[in-house]
């Protein structure tokens, strides 16, 4: 197999292998076998045009056309002329698949289904990747820049899966690059003929010569060598330095487990981002299932995490420090013993696909039994894994509080610590006045926080005329409560966000809860939740009481009873929830119905979708605002990196023919970086330097095999005087006007050469090379400085030690 071929497959492996990747994005894979077929027929198609051959920019440009023609007949056949050649309306075709695959991608949840906008999306991308990676590294012979499609395309998949991929997929992207290297490097040795070895030895005789057959020659076993100890470095390097993993940013070395010390903290996250993204799943798919003795699972609200801090723009989970987690959690904070509070077992199981890094329990949490590496944070009573914990496939058992006061407990509740009312009574200056205006007129005539509380909550719930609309714009920061206020139709983020900025208005400590609804119950007295049980609702502080649920979104959850009127409290039975061991391991299997917990609710009533925070990173939607990003960053790497050449290109030839100086000490630097100028210019068209031959030889040498004539060639002459002057003569007469001899050999070596030759010189100047040359010499003067500083300090330290012959 020539040379040429062994690159082509291994950039065809290379970019398969990178493609992998994108695999559990998307079900059913039958796009990657359409894939496959499409790309190895664009490297056939290289490998055609290399052969015959033709210029590099047209075996590009060919296998781009081919592209283009492949997936026209796979996505817009009916569109083209004869089913095959593009016309506007296949363009048109293309234009609106990728705008409904955009949305097809933050609507549904991972792994999406293959439409044909996501189709076209994968398979158009992964083309273009592969023509990439054939061209720099087959076309244009250097495979060591085709790493950049390569990497682009993993870091969209990773960055899509939520860092998801997979470590087996990494390796598999690397050995695919590993593996271009390496056959562009033996094709390279492969010019240079048979390849000789150092010395052996061998029954005793010291001999000399090729390579004993069947061993690879000794650079390409170097090569080998450096691959793999790169890879490694690259792979155990990360593993021993601390993480960032889902808002954990835990401390170097500890974590929490048997072993690992306390520390580190939560970062400041937003669950909530693209929520509305996902409220539309075609699927209402089972996230986990639990079993509890809970005599009324009414309430059984599975709490994840609290939203604490209200900045203007949106709610986020404020940075506080974790810890190990105890065998017995400490008590809820504000609960005093005069509340009636029920001490209930939980049995949690969730699903296989379910991965999110925080811990849907009940609240408040007095233990949790569990394995894996989770964290503790107190403020918030939340679980959050570390180093990659997740809660995908996890059995666990959660002791909690059935917390159950009665009304006359919270109105007489006393005021919140200062400390407490100061931080979680925080209002932006940006909240419009209309927030706490309407707070006001609400509450009129209350006479405590928790009339306040209830009033605000039935007012949205019931007296306020809202209504419950999944596709109403969510908005950001005060604007959407401003929208909301005006507008009445939200979501449960409008309702628990709105309620939660009302109370603090009005002094109430305040924060937004996430989590997830009861979910249903099921035949074996399970009850199951499923993405659609997703919500928010706000939890406001009562000292004595803790931190309290409230209700407002209407059909949504069930208010709690010691909000409603005339009903008593206390573990009142609700004869729907079956009572079940604590102990049992419930199946995670999708229940063959679900229904909303109010039958008359209409179906789009009952959607609702976890928060990105909530919802499992290869189960969740994808934020279109980071798939935007991602694929910008893909684009920019693949087309901005084969633009650096001309862009180094133009700022050295500026520099070159720009002032320096107008002293006479800088008329040799002016001189000789414009002769420079002139020489890569020549090189750039196809005349490579002599540096063996005189100024005035190299001369006429550019004009006979440039073609110059007239000015040009009086020009190069010019130049070429100057330079000797400045360079031989005793007293230098340096040259004037050379920036514009430069600029008239420029235009003189374009004028005789081809279109392609003048596209060439712009888009990938020979002289360019340069660029990697200097790094060449630069690392080589390095290297060579550490070991002169080596041999400098060898004898010296303890072990060479002399003493001095001084004398105190």
């Amino acid at each position: 197999m020539s040379g040429s071929a062994r690159l082509a497959l291994c950039s065809f492996a290379a970019t398969l292998m990178a493609a992998g990747a994108l695999v559990p994005l998307v079900r059913p894979t039958t796009w990657l076998l359409h894939t496959a077929i499409m790309v190895a027929v664009l490297g056939a198609v290289g490998a055609l045009a290399r052969r015959v051959p033709l210029a590099r920019t047209l075996t590009v440009a060919l296998q781009a056309v081919v592209a283009l023609l492949m997936l026209t007949v796979v996505f817009a056949g009916d569109r083209a002329l004869l089913g095959v050649l593009p016309t506007p309306g296949v363009f048109q075709e293309f234009g609106q698949l990728l705008t409904v695959g955009g949305e097809d991608v933050g609507r549904y949840a991972i792994p999406a289904p293959a439409t044909e906008g996501i189709r076209l999306m994968l398979v158009g991308g992964v083309l273009l990747i592969g023509l990439a990676v054939d061209a720099l590294a087959v076309t244009f012979r250097s495979a060591a820049p085709a790493g950049l499609p390569l990497l682009a395309l993993y870091s969209v998949a990773a960055g899509l899966s939520g860092g998801d991929c997979g470590s087996w997929r990494f390796l598999l992207a690397a050995a695919g690059y590993l593996l271009l290297l390496l056959a562009e490097g033996r094709d390279r040795l492969s010019q240079w003929g048979r390849v000789f070895g150092g010395a052996s030895r061998a029954q005793g005789r010291l001999t000399a010569g090729l390579e004993a057959a069947g061993r690879a020659p000794a650079p390409v076993r170097t090569g080998r060598r450096i691959g793999v100890v790169a890879l490694g470095i690259a792979l155990a390097v990360p593993a021993a330095l601390p993480t960032l993993d889902g808002g954990l940013l835990a401390g170097a070395g500890r974590g929490n487990g048997s072993g690992l010390g306390g520390g580190g903290t939560i970062s400041a996250v937003n669950p909530l981002v693209s929520l509305q993204d996902n409220l539309n799943q075609p699927e209402d798919r089972e996230a986990l299932r639990y079993k509890t003795n809970a005599p009324n699972t009414q309430g059984m609200y599975l709490r994840i995490m609290a939203l604490d801090k209200f900045d203007g723009t949106s709610w986020r989970f404020s940075q506080r420090r974790v810890e190990d987690v105890p065998d017995r959690l400490p008590g809820p904070p504000g609960l005093s013993p005069g509340v009636s509070a029920t001490e209930i077992t939980t049995s949690i199981t969730t699903a296989g696909w379910y991965r999110q890094n925080y811990l849907p329990m009940p609240y408040p949490a007095t233990r949790v039994n569990i394995d894996g590496r989770w964290r503790f944070e107190p403020e918030g009573r939340t679980l959050v894994g570390d180093r990659g914990q997740s809660t995908r496939g996890a059995r666990y058992e959660v002791g909690s509080l059935q917390v159950n006061p009665t009304s006359e407990q919270l109105a007489a509740a006393p005021p919140a610590p200062e400390s407490l009312r100061r931080e979680y009574t925080q209002v932006p200056s940006v909240l419009p006045d209309v927030v706490k205006k309407t707070a006001l007129d609400v509450t009129e005539g209350a006479a405590n926080n928790y009339e306040k509380a209830v009033r605000l909550q039935d007012w949205f719930a019931l007296d306020g005329g809202f209504s419950y609309d999944t596709q109403v714009d969510s908005g950001t920061g005060a604007t959407a409560i401003t929208r909301f206020l005006k507008n009445k139709e939200g979501f449960c983020v409008h309702f628990s966000f709105t309620m939660a900025a009302m109370a603090r208005t009005l002094g109430i400590p305040a924060r937004v809860a996430v989590g997830f609804t009861p979910g249903s119950p099921q035949s074996d007295g399970s009850m199951s939740v499923g993405l659609r049980d997703a919500h928010a609702w706000p939890e406001l502080y009562f000292e004595g009481v803790g931190w309290t649920r409230f209700e407002p979104t209407p059909s949504r959850g069930s208010a709690p009873d010691y909000t409603r009127p005339d009903t008593p409290t206390g573990n009142a039975s609700d004869p729907s929830a079956p009572e079940a061991s604590a102990s049992a391991a419930p199946p995670v299997a999708p229940s063959p119905s679900r229904s909303c917990q109010d039958p008359a609710a209409p179906a789009s009533d009952c959607a609702t979708v976890a928060p990105s925070a909530a919802t499992p990173t290869d189960g969740g939607g994808w934020p279109g605002g980071v798939i935007a990003l991602l694929i910008g960053l893909g684009v920019l790497l693949v087309v901005g990196v084969p633009l650096l050449p001309m862009l180094w290109r133009s700022e050295i030839r500026s520099r070159r023919l720009g002032s320096r100086g107008r002293r006479e000490t800088d008329a040799v630097a002016r001189t000789l970086a414009v002769w420079r100028e002139i020489t890569d210019t020549a090189w750039d068209h196809g005349i490579p330097p002599d540096e063996s031959q005189t100024p005035r030889k190299t001369a006429a040498r550019l004009v006979r095999l440039g073609k110059l004539e007239g000015p040009a060639a009086e020009a190069v002459h010019r130049v070429a005087d100057s330079v000797e002057q400045v360079l031989y003569a005793p007293w230098p007469r340096p040259g004037t006007g050379l920036a514009d001899d430069a600029r008239l050999i420029h235009a003189g070596l374009r004028a005789p050469v081809s279109r392609w030759t003048r596209l060439r010189a712009l888009l990938a100047p020979r002289s360019s090379v340069r660029v990697v040359w200097a790094a060449s010499a630069g690392l080589r003067a390095f290297t060579a400085g550490l070991r002169t500083r080596r041999t400098d300090t060898a004898g010296t330290g303890p072990a060479g030690w002399r003493p001095s012959r001084q004398r105190g």
